[in-house]
């Protein structure tokens, strides 16, 4: 019997909607769905931030998470009358050394000031974090005319393989002063407490007018006495951080920090003076503890795309340059990769420099988005989707989208490194070994072949070579050692991805 014309319709209507529901299911479970997360990018964010407490040094607080550490350099300071208690040791030892912890300081900053809003019940634990450093700093500034950059004999205490609760080697304490001028670390201190007090705005007024007052005192004193820390502390500090890129960069990344915490136009003058001469160089791509030329480029391009301050023009180009360098096939590509496609810019290390480019990518397209605009190399265009998209694919190479399906972030996924170059972590913790571990003795833990007895979760080592091969060597430090300046802006990285992909 035929169907009626009515009937027909019905029926083709019931196909129709069957295949469109069909293919809306397939469309949902496809990789390209903008839902679908290589990884947890959620898990990786609380772990990034755990890592902070493993590097504590000081008096613990009771809700300290990482239980195998305990108090440590209870008398730092001591030896020049000062307190300096507290701060963090940088990497897998037990000195700490100014520099890089106030860039790093700055980083967790920045990452909270840009994507705090989306981070959700870890912001707490990052702003915490951003706290155990500037408390420190706050310190170190707390006479005028004077940091305190650094405490600690580096060459003594790498002689040594200890735990920081047993360290005997001499926490002798270095400065800067006028006589003896360190542009570079004054001004990445001051960045450092200039971004904290932006972090703090709101939940706790006081202690943010506290940190910006600190912080334009302590720039003055950088820009008033020039020169770089590495020329009077050369034996302290060198090579662990001797300031390669000179102090020109701080200067600059200095003062854009204060202008953007102050909205004093006298900043915005001392960059509209200064900036050519103190670096807006942009043949220099590199941005990490020692070389601010990039970041300080991106944060004043932010002045001109999203407030539209036009004196700042240049920095938009400098900041596009710098962008177009990273992007293969462009003009002006630069950047050299792995054959598994992880951005490799040196042998020590390099890690740090995959999660600060990352960061940059990731906060340059939020103020392009903001703006509407798009990063011009040369003849094309490229989207905030496009530098979103590379600065993906580095994150999820770390998480273990690589050759070896490894992480190199301790404790995430089913597989990461288990000797890292830390001394903490490779020797047994105080709770199972409470007596004193000697200076020497420790050196046969770190030859051993075992897995760390102690798991620092959250640290970010300094990865695989050009190859993509990694050995999991205790003694490869440039290759196995964490660094909290690698984790900082990755804590950003992490934030802004979870909540993309819905995970927060």
């Amino acid at each position: 019997m035929a169907l009626s014309l009515q009937s027909q319709t019905l029926a083709l209507f019931i196909i129709f909607f069957a295949t469109c529901l069909s293919f809306c299911k397939a469309k949902a479970i496809t990789p390209h769905h903008k839902h679908f997360a290589s990884h947890n990018y959620r898990d990786a964010l609380t772990k990034s931030i755990l890592f902070f407490e493993g590097q504590r040094s000081g008096k613990l607080p009771s809700s300290q998470r990482i239980k195998w550490r305990r108090d440590s350099g209870l008398s730092d300071g001591s030896a020049m009358h000062v307190d300096l208690v507290g701060g963090y040791y940088d990497a897998g030892d037990n000195v700490k050394f100014g520099f890089p912890m106030a860039f790093t300081t700055t980083m967790l900053s920045w990452s909270v000031i840009e994507f705090g809003g989306l981070m959700k019940s870890e912001l707490q634990n990052a702003k915490e974090a951003v706290k155990w450093g500037s408390d420190y700093l706050l310190k170190a500034t707390a006479h005028p005319g004077t940091i305190y950059v650094q405490v600690g004999d580096a060459n003594k205490d790498h002689s040594c393989w200890e735990r920081p609760e047993d360290m005997d080697t001499p926490r002798s304490v270095f400065k800067i002063d006028k006589n003896s001028p360190g542009s570079d670390v004054a001004a990445e201190t001051a960045a450092a407490l200039a971004s904290a007090s932006l972090v703090f705005r709101k939940s706790d007024p006081s202690y943010s007018k506290l940190l910006l007052r600190r912080a334009i005192g302590v720039f003055a004193f950088a820009d008033k006495y020039r020169g770089a820390y590495s020329n009077g502390l050369k034996s302290y500090v060198c090579p662990f951080y001797c300031s390669y890129s000179g102090y020109q960069d701080e200067l600059l990344w200095g003062a854009a920090w204060l202008h953007k915490a102050t909205r004093n136009p006298s900043y915005l003058r001392y960059i509209q003076v200064n900036g050519q001469t103190l670096g807006a160089d942009e043949s220099d791509n590199t941005f990490g503890w020692d070389n601010k030329h990039v970041g300080a480029r991106i944060l004043l391009s932010k002045a001109f795309l999203v407030q539209k301050v036009q004196s700042l023009h240049d920095y938009k180009g400098h900041a596009d340059n710098f962008i177009c360098s990273l992007i293969p096939g462009t003009p002006f590509s630069q950047a050299q990769y792995t054959p598994g496609g992880l951005l490799y810019k040196m042998d020590d290390s390099n890690m740090q420099y995959v999660t600060s480019s990352s960061f940059l990518l990731l906060t340059y397209a939020k103020y392009l988005t903001s703006a509407h605009g798009v990063v011009s190399c040369g003849g094309t265009s490229i989207s905030p989707k496009r530098l979103r998209s590379i600065a993906k694919k580095q994150v999820d190479y770390l998480l273990g989208t690589n050759p070896l399906k490894m992480a190199y972030m301790v404790g995430y996924g089913p597989r990461y490194p288990k000797r890292i170059h830390h001394r903490g972590s490779s020797l047994p913790s105080v709770a199972s070994h409470p007596s004193k571990i000697q200076c020497s003795s420790g050196f046969s833990y770190m030859q051993s072949q075992s897995p760390n007895p102690n798991v620092l979760i959250g640290a970010v080592i300094g990865g695989p070579d050009s190859h993509d091969r990694f050995p999991d060597q205790r003694s490869d430090y440039e290759q196995s050692e964490p660094a909290t300046y690698i984790n900082a802006p990755l804590v950003g990285s992490l934030a802004y991805l979870a909540h993309s992909f819905g995970q927060l």
